[in-house]
């Protein structure tokens, strides 16, 4: 059967939109035959005809997502978007609606028996929250950021936020296997970089994705040093640069020998100039980027103690600065969005500046300190927050102490705005099931504009799926449409990934939630923790008694070689490994809980060593590099090649 479609081919996000219609539905309909564009048919005799076309009406501004759809039986109808980047996205969640399922990146599950005269798709659309993005952290090659990017849509996510001047610090993580001496770096040059740059801005512009840029970095290169991570720098500033850092301690010189943390002081006219000046720069140069996040140091308490600093707030001073930006960029005609954090110091809203011109800018909160226990609430229950005092700050660890931050700076600035937040970031690596996280995010998500904010964005790992990719699947399709409900997604995905055993999976993950404790793994709480150590001693064993049932799940696989039958065999052998990662993580943790160090540290050289061997079978799945990163720097372990 022949099906005409008609498109605009100028448009490349449109394009690929239609590719990706067309060969989804050819894995599933290989009896269809799509006829692009024919001039050689009139429309009107055509029988099945299908277009894809933008709509701006749909949608009060072209950053908005919205669509509609309307394919009746034989594919005939139209996919209508408000911008290109809706187009794709429709295309998505039609093939949704009629049974595929997009479980991880490179995994699909394909709906059975579609038949072309039952298909029967009518949908109008509107997104729930105007920002929707992940941001990349951990360790990652090429293939896990372009596959990742990929994904992205297919959940309904319209934005990617690529850290830093360049994203060098995450691939370098992976292939020079930080903190896996069981592999052998591997070289980066520069041409190879320069490549995976150009390619993972490609993908975003191919799926019109909307860019988020740099973040970390502005400190660094403002004073001439490549923002490249955390990374020492033991030699000593020039003398031109040391008037320009921040006087900390009676010192003006890089914080713990790391430029990444170190401020500079905001009342020196060179430091805010070449601060200034570099970001325009860099603007100017990168016209692509459609959101520009400007942030300070990474670490608190490292602000300028200077006389002339201490007549400001770190706050006032970091407005004066954006205003300054804001001038320079209207001077120049650019009209690139700023981005502007609430974190750590700058969680204080200034006492004298405000944004000349908040049109330009997005405000974006950060509450890194933040418990992963509970959802944020329906609204916003102030308390009085502390007085600041210069480098003597305590991050808050409340939901309510949070909120209150951002309650008090929504009295200076009421423009655009999104939460960016981290439940995938460290505090997964805590609970073992996924479930308990998953479902504290859906209530963040559904609660987001009634803490006055109409955006969501993840900072996290982008190998996050052991046990499965439940968060980032609830996290998606939350975000586009907050009438999805978190059971039926959980269902939907549970089902597709394990097949007919699905309930008893469902079961078992939601107990190992249950007894897993995702603060304790990001350093909320006491180290020495009895009634914990009780829990995770639970925990292991009803791992260890559902093991059997895995193994015969996937013993009944081996024989289903259906393209779904070999996705679902694939997710029992992810649950497989997952069980034998829980048995050495939890037994390290059940001595850590009981305040034996030296048998932790043993229990966790066994786990180091598993993870650590298997790295390259499970690189798409696992981050080594990061679990470790957390689990030593907050949860308390430390790695067997520094004992």
């Amino acid at each position: 059967m022949n099906v005409f479609l008609f498109y605009k081919t100028d448009s490349a996000t449109i394009s690929f939109a239609v590719s990706e219609f067309c060969n989804h539905l050819l894995k599933v309909l290989p009896d269809i035959s799509f006829i692009h564009n024919s001039e050689s048919v009139s429309k009107a005799s055509v029988q099945s005809k299908l277009y894809f076309e933008t709509d701006a009406s749909l949608s009060h501004s072209d950053i908005d997502d919205a669509y509609e759809i309307l394919v009746e039986e034989y594919l005939n109808g139209y996919i209508h978007g408000s911008n290109e980047r809706s187009v794709l996205l429709a295309v998505y969640a039609f093939l949704r609606k009629i049974g595929f399922r997009f479980l991880l990146p490179c995994k699909t599950i394909y709906p059975n028996n579609l038949l072309l005269d039952n298909i029967s798709v009518n949908i109008t659309w509107h997104a729930f929250l105007r920002h929707r993005g992940i941001c990349i952290e951990g360790a990652d090659s090429l293939e896990n950021v372009l596959d990742f990017i990929d994904w992205l849509p297919k959940l309904g996510f319209n934005s990617f936020f690529l850290q830093f001047r360049e994203p060098y610090i995450f691939l370098e993580r992976w292939y020079h296997h930080t903190l896996n001496p069981m592999l052998k770096p591997v070289d980066l040059p520069d041409t190879f970089l320069q490549s995976c740059y150009q390619q993972m801005n490609e993908a975003l512009k191919k799926r019109g994705l909307i860019s988020h840029a740099y973040g970390h970095g502005w400190t660094c290169e403002a004073i001439g040093l490549p923002s490249i991570g955390w990374v020492k720098d033991n030699r000593e500033p020039s003398e031109y640069i040391r008037r320009m850092l921040a006087l900390v301690d009676g010192k003006r010189t890089y914080i713990d020998a790391i430029p990444m943390n170190t401020n500079l002081c905001y009342s020196n006219p060179n430091a805010v100039e070449h601060f200034c000046s570099t970001v325009v720069s860099y603007i100017e140069s990168h016209p692509d980027v459609d959101y520009l996040h400007i942030w300070l140091a990474d670490e608190p308490n490292h602000v300028c103690e200077c006389e002339q600093c201490k007549k400001s707030t770190p706050t006032d001073q970091y407005i004066r600065m954006l205003n300054e930006i804001d001038k320079r960029l209207t001077e120049k005609h650019l009209d690139c969005k700023l981005v502007f954090l609430l974190y750590q110091e700058l969680l204080y809203p200034p006492k004298q500046e405000h944004l000349l011109h908040p049109e330009r800018f997005t405000l974006m909160f950060a509450p890194i300190s933040r418990t992963f226990k509970v959802s944020y609430p329906d609204h916003i229950t102030e308390e009085t927050l502390p007085d600041y005092e210069r480098n003597h700050m305590t991050l808050p660890v409340t939901i309510k102490e949070n909120l209150s931050y951002l309650a008090k700076w929504q009295i200076n600035f009421s423009g655009d705005s999104f939460i960016y937040d981290y439940p995938l970031g460290r505090a997964h690596y805590g609970d073992f099931g996924y479930v308990s996280i998953s479902k504290v995010l859906a209530g963040d998500i559904k609660n987001v504009k009634n803490l006055g904010l109409d955006g969501y964005m993840s900072c996290q790992e982008l190998r996050v799926f052991l046990p499965n990719g439940l968060p980032n699947y609830i996290m998606g399709y939350i975000t586009a449409d907050s009438k999805e409900s978190f059971e039926l997604l959980m269902k939907e995905y549970y089902s597709a990934a394990y097949g007919e055993n699905y309930e008893n999976v469902m079961q078992y993950l939601t107990t190992v939630s249950k007894l897993s404790d995702c603060d304790y793994i990001n350093h909320i709480g006491e180290r020495i923790n009895l009634p914990l150590s009780l829990q995770y001693q639970q925990l292991l064993s009803h791992v260890t008694h559902f093991s059997e049932c895995i193994k015969q799940q996937m013993g009944k696989l081996q024989h289903d070689h259906s393209s779904n039958g070999s996705i679902q065999l694939f997710f029992w052998k992810l649950l497989d490994y997952h069980s034998k990662y829980v048995t050495y993580f939890i037994k390290a943790l059940i001595s850590l809980t009981e305040g034996n160090t030296y048998a932790a540290n043993q229990q966790y050289r066994l786990f180091c060593d598993f993870i650590r061997e298997n790295e390259n079978c499970m690189q798409p799945y696992l981050d080594v590099y990061r679990i470790l990163e957390v689990t030593t720097k907050y949860t308390g372990f430390t790695l067997p090649e520094n004992k």
